[in-house]
């Protein structure tokens, strides 16, 4: 294993528009079990990760995905984020801002590394949101996040795949 690997550089390898998301399962804030399968065929999934609950960038981000949430959703999509906290943290945050939508808690950083996000060093997630069609295909993938006006920017692009 070479030097930059050992020092957790090396992400694995990057999702790329076109391809099959990696599959996955986490629980959210209340404690409910989210499989990514449990949305094929019926709602196209905005899969977004983000560094931390409750930080000045992360809440701007998630605050403009709950404004956006409703045509969002008429969009026929379903928003879910992921960080590394846990479902308590996820909790008090999605309670504190009235978050409409899911938090997977990911302490292990099993899915920050399946989707190729996880920050050197420090093992938070990057900020990336994936949109995600019906049979599972990532369509769409937002690296430049806009996060007081995220909600537009999905909803620009989600038009296009569901």
């Amino acid at each position: 294993m070479g030097i930059i690997a050992m020092l957790g550089w090396a992400s694995a390898a990057e999702v790329t528009e076109g391809a099959k998301a990696p599959a996955f399962e986490a629980r959210d804030q209340h404690g409910a079990l989210v499989r990514l399968a449990d949305f094929q065929g019926k709602a196209a999934v905005v899969l977004y990760f983000y560094p931390k609950d409750d930080t000045p960038g992360c809440t701007a981000q998630a605050c403009s995905l709950r404004d956006g949430f409703a045509a969002i959703q008429a969009a026929g999509a379903v928003i879910l984020g992921v960080s590394a906290d846990t479902s308590q943290s996820h909790k008090a945050f999605a309670e504190k801002f009235h978050l409409p939508f899911s938090l997977l808690a990911d302490p292990d950083k099993r899915i920050i590394g399946a989707y190729g996000v996880k920050m050197p060093l420090l093992g938070f997630a990057k900020r990336v949101t994936f949109l995600i069609d019906r049979q599972g295909i990532v369509r769409k993938i937002i690296r430049d996040t806009r996060t007081k006006d995220h909600d537009q920017q999905v909803l620009a692009l989600l038009k296009g795949i569901s």
